[in-house]
């Protein structure tokens, strides 16, 4: 197994674990922008170390190992928003549950007075 395909598959899993455990805690988030961000700066200002880092992970060119990081960066933000929808959708259901009991407790009210 190269280097590469022990990074990615720990990232997945890494990603995984943390989707799965719901740990909604803002620091590791900015934690991990800001190391993507380091990163991307890195790469920026010294771009031949793309190709350093790459061969000694087992990939043949520094653009395919930033594919693969993007790869990764973008799975965590596809789960982040898949998690923000699943709560936002949450709290919708909550609020129209009680908003239908609050109507339906007023219309057997309005009934009983008729």
């Amino acid at each position: 197994m190269n280097g590469i395909q022990v990074l990615l598959i720990s990232g997945v899993v890494v990603i995984f674990t943390y989707y799965v455990s719901r740990f909604r805690n803002a620091l590791i988030d900015l934690a991990a922008l800001v190391i993507f961000a380091g990163l991307g700066i890195f790469f920026i200002l010294f771009p031949d170390y793309t190709n350093v880092v790459a061969k000694k992970l087992g990939v043949g060119r520094g653009a395919d190992l930033l594919f693969y990081s993007c790869i990764l960066f973008f799975l965590f933000i596809i789960l982040k928003l898949f998690a923000r929808l699943k709560r936002l959708e949450d709290k919708i259901t909550e609020l129209v549950r009680q908003q239908a009991i609050k109507n339906a407790s007023g219309n057997q009210k309005d009934q009983a007075a008729d």
